[in-house]
Order: structure tokens, then C-alpha cells, then sequence
């Protein structure tokens, strides 16, 4: 392991997590994978265990630890082959907590982050609406204040963890007229009248609930707004940094693990007369897919290591995303054909890693949209500032 980035602390924690996902998390992935639905019980070991709190405030319950360890746990839940369970721990801890730990009042931290952290409750983030996609400045929904209310109506799609959750982090806008700079952020509880969710049937990432949510005149307490009104687009444009990262994380991180599998089942696999690993076209391949998974992974570490310095690495994570979630569909599919029609048989790993990769260059910002995000940065000198 890369002692550039990791300490020994670091080392007893993920092997503690290993520990934890292989006894706790891994006898049940079939059957979360089958019902697309991940039991309650889960989030609150997560919780007891310390892992929905390891970079938050020590005041709400957590433990203010650096982003390495986060690194650790987005990989290590990348290694027990389920995108979808994966997606709805990091989307509670990383997406919607995050809102809550940087834009909430301290009365929202208590009421929503500390039990977030002990997994008593569960977030989810509603940016995409139907008819956006990756526009979000194009967003719909609004929320038009009242006296001391807001009226929320619109609708959000592809929502992870939009079934199940106890309360929603939501973009809207408060000044329909004013673009991208009429948005603000909320935090809604679920069983706020007018809240309505469907499920969504997807190719992959079957463990997790994905949802499009419709508001219709949902009323909240003005107090429930987050930050600054009119503020809301910044606030997401800066947290889009970690998501991009977290998903380039992810992509490497399954790469690997395809890998892993892929060359353990070479040296065990024969074909005319010797094991599989000592075909050279074959070994070639390995050779070129590990460069590419581990250049992607090196550039990664030093994107985490510089956000963890409180750098603003907008351009960098969109680069490790669209890079490694490129780079892991290569690696999974390469992998899946070194199985031959084992690889497309649901009874081993790589079919089902193939389904869950496919969504990196799509979630989080199309690997299209990414592109001309880097355009406008490289060429355009574009510069994205924080939100202040």
C-alpha cells in the first residue's frame, strides 16, 4: 500500500472495515441485490461502527478524520462486487451529509447530521430533474417563500436512496427569473405532505433504491432553508469536486478488484494444456489494463490529498472521474472476455461489476458534460470559484 498517503492508522482501519463488510454486509448482498432493498438494520451497524461519521465534526457524533480514510471506505465498498450498496452508503455519507455539514445551522446539524452519523437516519440528495439531466442551472423546481413557509412544487429523478430515506437535501429554485443564481438548498422530512416517490428499475446498481420524487405544494418551515438563499448553485458546484472525486475512487477501485478476480481465475483456468495466465495476447492485456487502473489511481490519491488540504480541485476531479470511470468499463469488460462465457453467467462476479460500472461515466455528470467542463477550464480559462 502507498505509504505516500496511508499511515499505519490507516492500514488498521481498513482492514477493520474489511473485517466488518465480509462478516456483516457480504452474507446478504444477494438478496439486497434480488430485492432492491437494503435492510434498516445495516445503516445502524454503519453507524455504531463509526463509518458514516469518520470526516464530520467530532460535536455531532464524528470523528473529523482526514479524507484518506474516506478513500478507504469508498474502496473497500467497491470489493464486495454490489455498485448499488455501495452508492446508497456513500450517497447517505457523502452526498446529503454533506449539505447538511456545510450549509446547515447548528440546529439542523443536530436534527438531521447527528443521527445521520449514527445511521438512525437516512439522506438523500435531489438535484437531477427530469427534464435537466447534467443542466442544473436548467432546474424546474421551485420553492416560493410564504411568510415563515416555503412552498416547494417540482419533481427530481434518479435519486439514490429516494424510497427509503427519512429526509431529502433539496435544490430549488426561490427566484424562478434569476437562472442559476435564484437556487437555494432545503431540507425537507420525508413524511412532509405532498411528497410522492416512484421506484425506478435500472440496468445495475440493483441493491439500491433510485427514485423520481415529485413535490406537490409541499409546505416547510422557512427555517428548513440551508445557507443563503439565491446560493444554492455554488453550493453544489463546490461539493461536485468530492462527488467526481468519490466516483473516480470508485471506478479505480472496482477496476482493481476486477482485476484481482480475473488473474486469480487465469492461474487456475487450462486451456491447451497450461493455465490461461501464460497466453502472452492474454498477459499483454493484464499488463495494459493494471498500467491504466493504476495511473488512474496514483492521480486519484493526489487529487484526495490536495481536497484534504482544502484545495479547490474542481478541474482535477472532474478529470479523475472522467478518466477512471472510462478506464474501469475498459478494465471490467476486458476482464468479463477473459472468463469467456463464464464471464456473461450471473454465478460469477464480473457480469454484474460490468452492469454497476456502466453508470460511472453517466451519474454525477456525463462523462459529455465533463468534457466541456474541462474544455471551458483549459481553453476558455474559466475559472469556478468556491461559494463564498
Amino acid at each position: 500500500m502507498n505509504s505516500m498517503y496511508f499511515t499505519e492508522e490507516h492500514q488498521l482501519f481498513r482492514q477493520s472495515l474489511q473485517d466488518f463488510l465480509k462478516k456483516e454486509v457480504v452474507p446478504h448482498i444477494d438478496k439486497w441485490e434480488k430485492t432492491g432493498t437494503i435492510e434498516r438494520f445495516i445503516w445502524k451497524k454503519f453507524g455504531e461502527m463509526g463509518f458514516f461519521g469518520i470526516n464530520y465534526p467530532e460535536a455531532y457524533g464524528g470523528m473529523n478524520l482526514d479524507l484518506f480514510y474516506t478513500v478507504i471506505f469508498l474502496e473497500e465498498l467497491q470489493k464486495i462486487n454490489s455498485g448499488g450498496f455501495a452508492a446508497a452508503m456513500w450517497a447517505h455519507a457523502y452526498l446529503a451529509m454533506t449539505h447538511l455539514n456545510i450549509e446547515g445551522s447548528h440546529e439542523i446539524k443536530e436534527k438531521y447530521l447527528a443521527p445521520s452519523i449514527t445511521g438512525d437516519k437516512i439522506g438523500c440528495l435531489c438535484i437531477t430533474e427530469p427534464f435537466g439531466g447534467s443542466d442544473v442551472a436548467g432546474m424546474r423546481t421551485t420553492a416560493i417563500k410564504k411568510g415563515d413557509t416555503y412552498v416547494i412544487n417540482g419533481s427530481k429523478t434518479f435519486i439514490t436512496n429516494g424510497i427509503y430515506s427519512d429526509y431529502l437535501i433539496v435544490a430549488a429554485k426561490t427566484d424562478p427569473d434569476a437562472g442559476h443564481n435564484g437556487m437555494s438548498i432545503f431540507v425537507i422530512d420525508r413524511d412532509t405532505p405532498g411528497i410522492s416517490a416512484s421506484k425506478l428499475d435500472k440496468l445495475g446498481w440493483r441493491a439500491s433504491d433510485t427514485a423520481e420524487i415529485a413535490f406537490d405544494n409541499v409546505t416547510i418551515p422557512a427555517d428548513q432553508l440551508m445557507g443563503e438563499e439565491g446560493k444554492g448553485f455554488p453550493y453544489i458546484m463546490q461539493h461536485f469536486a468530492l462527488e467526481r472525486l468519490i466516483m473516480g475512487i470508485n471506478a479505480h477501485a472496482r477496476a482493481e478488484f476486477a482485476l484481482e478476480y480475473a488473474v486469480q481465475y487465469m492461474s487456475e483456468r487450462t486451456a491447451f494444456g497450461k493455465t490461461i495466465d501464460k497466453f502472452q495476447a492474454l498477459r499483454h492485456k493484464v499488463a495494459d489494463f493494471y498500467t491504466d487502473m493504476e495511473i488512474s489511481k496514483e492521480f486519484n490519491y493526489s487529487v484526495a490529498h490536495r481536497l484534504n488540504k482544502g484545495e479547490y480541485m474542481v478541474k482535477e476531479a472532474t478529470m479523475s472521474k472522467l478518466h477512471s470511470t472510462k478506464m474501469a468499463d475498459e478494465v471490467i469488460y476486458g476482464c468479463l472476455q477473459f472468463l469467456g462465457g463464464y464471464g456473461y453467467m450471473e454465478d460469477y462476479p464480473l457480469a454484474r461489476l460490468l452492469r454497476d460500472s456502466r453508470l460511472g461515466p453517466i451519474g454525477g455528470g456525463t462523462s459529455e458534460i465533463l468534457r466541456e467542463i474541462i474544455a471551458k477550464m483549459v481553453i476558455d480559462k474559466k475559472d469556478y470559484k468556491p461559494a463564498s
